[in-house]
């Protein structure tokens, strides 16, 4: 017998004696209490596997649901391998399907096929269901470096082939087979089809979104929003990457082994300055006068706010820059939750109030005392900050609640333009694997957390459910209220950020309840060669404030 410590998803632990080969899967189906949401994935002493593992030593098993961020992911590339073979099985094995970008929660996709329509993604959709009403098997074969590359030599897919013979740091990966569709994974995938029972198909623009439920409800798919303004920053994002020659992961690394990183650079950073004095002319034809800048962490919003300052002086607008920190109420009044914690994430934090009235005033051309919060002791402090201004000058103002209408409803409509900035990176690892952008946002943040504030990676890992919590409630339900939307990702950034993460990354020890996660990200690093020349990058440049060298950010 081995002795197993099982942890639940909500906590509950138990220590249980198994016969030798049990597995995840089983355990899960023998217990009395049924977990909250279907058990897909699991971590077997600290390590993430498929729930299928046999299990042959004392160990400890957490068993893990769709709002565990690997298992989410493990998911959506489940998903990806039934959506992919139920469309091979309607429209034949050679029509090409790429995965593109997160959009409506859900994936964008194209089906490289003419005339598709409501009826065809109706039809893939019925095949997949067929697929999991079977309970299909999902095969699983570990693969080495040297056993990739020749399969992918046999099977003459020679852009993944690239892949790998531009990264040399991927030493690994999975042959997931369903029935006779075989795909290379860099995840453990659902040991079957069964596990899959929740996902749309829905035919939308161009391409064709395969949805699936929320991490934070894995019960049921959400109800669809349309994101235009996403899908179209996505677009534009494909453009720039076609315009600079980079697609995917193999095309950055061999841009770098080529020599040519500096002119990918000074393009990338000459079509974000191209877009900043879009958006500033926008402003001045809209005549608007508070500029409400919004995004999630490690947006780059700082940067972008004081970029956009500039390119409002060049067309002869002189901009006052605020941001809504500042206007945090007084620490000891805060509401606190049921353990005492004060919410800073919540607009509850800010004087909403205080906010509408020196907004107002300042626009009616009144002299302001303005606010800075003393973060040390907790309160806003007066006096230092008093001003006013003229009748043609506006305010460009930053921070996660400025597209929230509860912020700014004392403040009249025709007098807001509205601007939501976030790194979307349409740069993909290969035509079936995305990167999240949530992931390439915790490179910046982590970076930026120590180098700035001394935090180490683990704190940052440790406290980033948290932030993104924050996000879904405080920032992403408001971007589609925007006028002009800002996309920060640099098409080279995750070649310099990998320099800087993955030492940070490799400080975690096995020990230690973020080893998995780390793990996980330093997988995503391995698909890029590091770029350590970055001289080219300019100061002003977005990344910047996240690397260090800034003169737009201290």
């Amino acid at each position: 017998m081995i002795k197993i410590r099982v942890i639940l998803p909500e906590g509950r632990e138990f220590e249980k004696e198994y016969e030798p080969g049990v597995t995840a899967e089983k355990i899960t189906a023998s217990l009395e209490e049924k977990p909250e949401y279907d058990i897909i994935s699991c971590r077997i002493d600290n390590v993430y596997e498929r729930i299928d593992l046999p299990l042959s030593k004392d160990c400890t098993l957490e068993l893990l649901d769709q709002r565990n961020p690997y298992a989410n992911l493990l998911y959506q590339a489940s998903l990806t391998l039934l959506y992919i073979k139920a469309v091979h099985d309607i429209l034949g094995d050679k029509t090409k399907v790429s995965i593109n970008n997160s959009l409506s929660r859900g994936l964008f996709t194209n089906i490289h096929y003419s005339g598709i329509n409501d009826e065809i993604c109706a039809r893939i959709e019925e095949k997949m269901n067929e697929y999991v009403r079977m309970n299909a098997e999902i095969r699983e074969e570990h693969l080495s470096r040297r056993e990739v590359l020749s399969f992918l030599k046999e099977t003459d897919q020679h852009d993944i082939l690239r892949l790998f013979e531009s990264a040399p740091d991927l030493s690994e990966a999975y042959l997931c087979t369903l029935d006779d569709e075989k795909i290379l994974f860099y995840t453990h995938l659902v040991p079957a089809c069964g596990y899959l029972k929740r996902f749309e198909i829905r035919r939308y623009r161009s391409g064709v979104l395969l949805r699936f439920p929320h991490h934070r409800d894995p019960s049921s798919v959400p109800v669809y929003e349309e994101q235009r303004i996403l899908y179209e920053a996505f677009s534009e994002e494909t453009h720039w990457e076609h315009l600079c020659g980079v697609n995917h992961a193999a095309d950055l690394n061999r841009c770098i082994a080529k020599g040519k990183a500096r002119d990918l650079i000074l393009l990338s950073e000459a079509l974000h300055e191209k877009k900043i004095a879009e958006i500033a002319e926008k402003i001045h034809e809209s005549g608007k006068r508070i500029i409400l800048i919004a995004g999630p962490s490690s947006s780059g919003k700082t940067s972008f706010a004081k970029r956009l300052c500039i390119q409002l002086r060049v067309i002869g607008i002189h901009p006052l820059y605020l941001g809504t920190d500042d206007y945090f109420i007084n620490r000891e009044d805060m509401e606190t939750d049921e353990n005492g914690n004060r919410d800073f994430e919540s607009l509850s934090a800010v004087d909403t109030k205080l906010f509408a009235e020196q907004m107002n005033a300042l626009l009616n051309g009144e002299k302001v005392d303005l606010p800075e919060f003393d973060f040390v002791n907790g309160v806003k402090v007066f006096g230092k900050r008093i001003t006013s201004i003229r009748s043609d000058q506006l305010i460009v103002i930053e921070g996660i609640h400025a597209l929230n209408p509860k912020l700014s409803e004392g403040i009249d409509e025709k007098d807001k333009f509205r601007i939501y900035i976030s790194p979307l990176t349409q740069l993909n690892i290969d035509i079936h694997h995305r990167i999240p952008t949530t992931d390439a946002r915790l490179f910046r943040r982590l970076i930026r957390d120590a180098r700035t504030r001394g935090r180490s990676a683990a704190t940052t890992i440790h406290d980033w459910p948290a932030v993104r919590h924050g996000e879904d409630d405080n920032i992403f339900p408001y971007n589609s209220e925007a006028d002009a939307f800002f996309n920060s990702h640099c098409i080279y950034e995750l070649a310099v950020l990998k320099k800087y993460a993955e030492p940070l990354l490799k400080e975690i020890t096995p020990d230690q309840p973020e080893y998995p996660e780390a793990q996980r990200y330093l997988q995503y690093l391995k698909f890029f060669i590091s770029l350590d020349d970055e001289s080219a990058i300019p100061c002003n440049s977005l990344l910047r404030e996240f690397i260090g060298g800034s003169v737009l950010v201290g």
